[in-house]
């Protein structure tokens, strides 16, 4: 059956002959579908939620790529006088040329390169069906252990609905092939709840929530003890 099982196969863009100039284009394109799906959204209706009082947090974005969720999710927060304050960690170096934040690490979000409990929240957006499972259990690990108050990881949940409504919308918005191509393999690299839960069990996360919104995301949050209510 379609998406039944999870793919396996590289997406065009994660390929180490990318060249600077074609991962710069890509992440414009990535930034439009990111805008017209609020990329942004689980983490301003859920980090306030999770948190008690979230007007002073301290983040790691993993997997940050040109820092836009970080610049989004700070602007808002300033909106409701909250400071939130981003660190960005991505595995490639064009990353660090496209984000203005100075705080851009370079690193694997497997082995973070930061001390235990060293940030109030830990973030992904849209980046761990790029790693295997064995990776994600790691990952997943490597977040519970930076995280001080709480990991929020959101990702793309893998079903034929999401695949034909965002084949539909790529195509609406005249995206290239190759963008095309790795967005609808990136549906098919997606996760279901039960595996996530499978997967965070096998980390050893405590009180890990799993679950799915709208047909499309779907997220893991662990609030840390003491904090989350």
């Amino acid at each position: 059956m379609f998406l039944r099982d999870r793919a396996t196969q590289a997406e065009y863009f994660d390929a180490p002959e990318r060249t600077p100039a074609e991962l710069r284009l890509h992440y414009a394109q990535l930034n439009r579908i990111n805008r017209l799906t609020q990329f942004d959204r689980p983490f301003r209706i859920w980090v306030p939620q999770l948190v008690t009082d979230p007007s002073s947090l301290t983040f790691l974005d993993l997997g940050s790529g040109d820092g836009s969720l970080g610049q989004t999710l700070h602007t808002w927060a300033a909106r409701q006088n909250w400071s939130w304050e981003f660190t960005h960690l991505d595995v490639n170096p064009v990353t660090r040329e496209l984000d203005s934040n100075p705080r851009h690490f370079l690193g694997s979000v497997t082995a973070l390169p930061f001390p235990d409990h060293s940030h109030d929240v830990v973030i992904a957006t849209t980046m761990t069906h790029h790693l295997s499972e064995t990776e994600v259990i790691q990952h997943f690990r490597e977040a519970q252990r930076v995280a001080k108050r709480l990991v929020l990881i959101c990702d793309l949940h893998r079903n034929r609905f999401f695949w034909l409504a965002l084949a539909a919308l790529m195509w609406s918005i005249r995206l290239p092939r190759e963008f095309r191509q790795d967005g609808l393999l990136s549906v098919e690299r997606g996760w279901q709840v039960p595996e996530w839960r499978r997967l965070a069990g096998a980390a050893g996360l405590i009180n890990a929530r799993v679950w799915q919104e709208h047909g499309t995301r779907i997220l893991l949050a662990v609030v840390k003890d003491g904090y989350g209510r």
